[in-house]
């Protein structure tokens, strides 16, 4: 998916889930595109989970408790992630999981560099899993930006 088409489509459930929980909606979209590769995860496509969010927790009103596991697709050892009925609810859940257990990062989201720092340093991004926190950080605030020359135009 194009960059511009992937922003067109899903910032409106960025918007709406930015809007209910008091984080910027380009903050939101911009991690589903790192979280997705733009779209094209099968996480996305197949199971509408958009944050790579894993099947912990309980159900809740966005997200029902059914799970996937794509370790057969990976050849890792299991990992269960969240599946939800529309990218909507996905994106209500990511709102509201970063509101709940991270809500310094949610706080200084009106400020796309300051929340990266904070996100990419917390228990959100797993280095054990390869993520690197430095990379995460810079990769967030430059897909920021490119949404938000998008959006301005």
């Amino acid at each position: 998916m194009v960059k511009q088409e992937y922003i067109k489509q899903y910032l409106f459930p960025a918007q709406k889930a930015g809007e209910c929980f008091g984080i910027n909606p380009i903050i939101i979209l911009a991690q589903s595109a790192i979280e997705t590769g733009w779209g094209e995860s099968t996480l996305a496509k197949e199971h509408h989970n958009f944050f790579g969010i894993t099947a912990y927790g309980r159900p809740n009103a966005f997200w029902k408790g059914e799970k996937t596991d794509l370790s057969e697709n990976s050849g890792h050892t299991s990992l269960w992630f969240r599946t939800y009925n529309s990218a909507e609810d996905s994106f209500m859940d990511f709102a509201r999981l970063i509101h709940t257990a991270y809500p310094v990062a949610a706080s200084l989201s009106a400020h796309p560099s300051a929340y990266a720092k904070e996100i990419a340093y917390s228990k959100y991004i797993s280095e054990v899993n390869g993520d690197n926190r430095a990379a995460y950080q810079r990769m967030l605030v430059s897909i920021c930006r490119t949404i938000e020359r998008y959006t301005v135009c």
